[in-house]
């Protein structure tokens, strides 16, 4: 039997990546979102919420993770982020793996994995997708978004590749900084050019 084509999904804040994913999953490839699995995680009755508490007690409440409070006990703290991620990737895995089983008979199914480059993420998959914007339009974006401040988004942005280097080591590339419907053009151009790859 032949495995789906793996296809990672990648891109920095604020460049339209979840926009992207959604397309894929609109034509119908199964979309893996490893945001939205730590979401489920750490959501009311996640799994990870009682460990989380006793690593950072005070930072959840019966809603699950409170992120407000998470997020400045563990950022600009690589040792606290170390262990956050020591909990959350096994448990992501293993919900990925699930995933993977359900859909084994889909030609192709897409990972959304936010930090692909930065952990390593890029060894699973058999071909890579960058969503990329101006530098404009994702500073713009992130900062129409609750909470945030150009500090907090110039932290996050540090931990993140830069985009220019993704674009180098991507297969393909997502221009999301035009209109809606010229990026469903690209990614339904992206799954035709998968598919030929495919036959």
């Amino acid at each position: 039997m032949t495995k789906p084509m793996i296809i990672g999904l990648t891109g920095s804040i604020g460049m339209g990546k979840s926009t992207v994913a959604q397309m894929f999953a609109d034509e119908g490839v199964p979309v893996f979102d490893a945001d939205a699995a730590v979401h489920i995680l750490q959501g009311p009755g996640g799994a990870l919420v009682s460990q989380i508490e006793s690593l950072f007690p005070g930072t959840t409440n019966e809603q699950g993770v409170d992120r407000q409070k998470l997020g400045p006990a563990v950022l600009g703290n690589p040792d606290a982020l170390a262990q956050l991620e020591a909990l959350i990737h096994p448990a992501v895995g293993a919900m990925r793996l699930e995933f993977l089983d359900q859909n084994k008979t889909a030609p192709m199914i897409l990972f959304d994995i936010p930090l692909l480059f930065e952990k390593s993420g890029a060894a699973g998959v058999d071909h890579i997708i960058v969503v990329s914007a101006s530098a404009e339009d994702q500073q713009e974006r992130v900062l129409r978004r609750p909470g945030m401040t150009p500090e907090k988004f110039a932290k996050i942005k540090a931990l993140q590749m830069p985009d220019e280097e993704k674009r180098k080591r991507a297969n393909f590339v997502i221009d999301t900084s035009q209109s809606l419907e010229e990026t469903r053009q690209q990614v339904q151009n992206t799954i035709e050019k998968l598919k030929a790859s495919l036959a």
